[in-house]
């Protein structure tokens, strides 16, 4: 599966938006999806995943209640919905896919620039 990421920009603190994740390949649906995101400096952390049925998300605690992450498998096509944004939010954002019963995210897409100003 092959991921294209995009929907970063620049918003001020208390903004909203939407990153989208488009995927190619007809076993997009097989695939748990995460959100991850690098800040200048920083290492890169995780954001939010979803399992491949969407039944079950998870999140970082600094994203929790703020974050929502969702997918679309009939247009193949996952969501990171931000509200509340902050400028320690700011990052480049990458979409990855990861086989279920697997830890390790093995396709990576190439990072949109999400950047908050205070």
């Amino acid at each position: 599966v092959q991921l294209q990421a995009s929907g970063g920009g620049l918003v001020q603190a208390g903004g909203s938006l939407r990153l989208s994740c488009a995927a190619s390949g007809r076993t997009f649906g097989t695939y748990a999806m995460g959100w991850f995101r690098q800040a200048p400096g920083k290492e890169r952390e995780f954001v939010a995943g979803i399992s491949w049925s969407g039944g079950s998300t998870d999140y970082a605690d600094s994203v929790k209640g703020r974050f929502t992450i969702s997918r679309d498998n009939a247009a193949i096509t996952a969501y990171l919905q931000m509200n509340s944004l902050k400028p320690e939010d700011t990052a480049v954002y990458y979409c990855a896919a990861r086989l279920p019963g697997s830890s390790y995210y093995s396709h990576w897409g190439q990072g949109t620039l999400v950047t908050v100003s205070s």
